[in-house]
């Protein structure tokens, strides 16, 4: 990606406090997070890691498995509008508790999942999940899901082309980012917890999206909000500024970024739905 200048500084609330640099790609409407640690597993080396567990031991984690829960039939519901059964893949599954949900609704279930420790407890619950996606063999998925994932990637463009190889022909792919436009992006800046620097390593905006998946093949079928996330954003972020959970401003400011999306449409985090375009670009 070419056309690059500094966006924003940002910090590692989670593991580190390191400072790491958003570059803009002018091209895309995508920011980079620079430099990406060598050892980037090392910075999701964290109990407050909470996708990679099921923690319920406080308020923040009890709150995030209960929507969590409410969502996964949320999610399938969506999935359900273009796809009613069939193979569907979670890239980044997680615990795997989507994958359950799917199987509920009569999906045949596949996974991946780099955490070693999340893979274990997705084995107890029976779903077995592989650890890199770029090692699957089995082509023609009815449905790929990639819950807050692409953001973790490397490489977008590269990851969006076997994603492709792996979808079938009339198979639907369905993409959830955090987005950078938001009210409460703009309103917490550096502290915004959805840069989630150096775990992030791309962030994306509505047109960054857009522009990256039509340019590797793909056109747009729906969007959908996440309303949910901006509080849990807005909560995280708050104690990024504050060093304290303020719930009170979290909700108002969580609220007050949904209520101006329902205007602007730029809500904290949007799933979008994809199929391959058929005019073969």
């Amino acid at each position: 990606m070419a056309n690059q200048r500094h966006f924003l500084s940002c910090k590692d609330y989670l593991v580190s406090g390191e400072e790491f640099d958003l570059f803009w790609h002018k091209e895309h409407e995508i920011l980079e997070t620079k430099p990406v640690p060598v050892n980037l597993p090392f910075y999701y080396s964290s109990d407050r890691y909470i996708s990679h567990t099921d923690s319920k031991e406080n308020f923040t984690e009890k709150l995030y498995q209960q929507v969590k829960n409410y969502m996964m039939g949320k999610k399938i519901s969506w999935i359900k509008n273009y796809k009613t059964s069939g193979k569907i893949l979670d890239v980044g599954a997680g615990t795997g508790d989507f994958l359950i949900t799917a199987r509920k609704h009569h999906f045949e279930i596949f996974g991946t999942e780099p955490n070693e420790t999340a893979r274990g407890m997705a084995i107890r619950k029976d779903v077995s999940l592989v650890k890199d996606y770029q090692e699957l063999k089995i082509k023609n998925y009815d449905v790929i899901t990639l819950w807050h994932v692409l953001e973790h990637i490397k490489e977008p463009e590269e990851g969006i082309a076997k994603l492709s190889e792996l979808l079938d022909d009339d198979g639907v792919l369905v993409i959830a980012v955090p987005n950078f436009k938001s009210f409460d992006a703009q309103h917490y800046k550096e502290c915004w917890a959805a840069y989630d620097v150096p775990r992030h390593l791309f962030h994306f905006s509505q047109k960054g999206i857009e522009s990256l998946f039509t340019a590797g093949g793909f056109e747009l079928l729906s969007k959908k909000p996440l309303i949910f996330d901006s509080f849990y954003v807005s909560l995280l972020s708050e104690k990024n500024k504050t060093g304290s959970s303020n719930y009170i401003k979290a909700f108002y400011n969580g609220l007050k970024s949904n209520i101006k999306a329902k205007t602007s449409t730029e809500y904290s985090s949007l799933v979008y739905f994809f199929r391959k375009s058929k005019n073969g670009l």
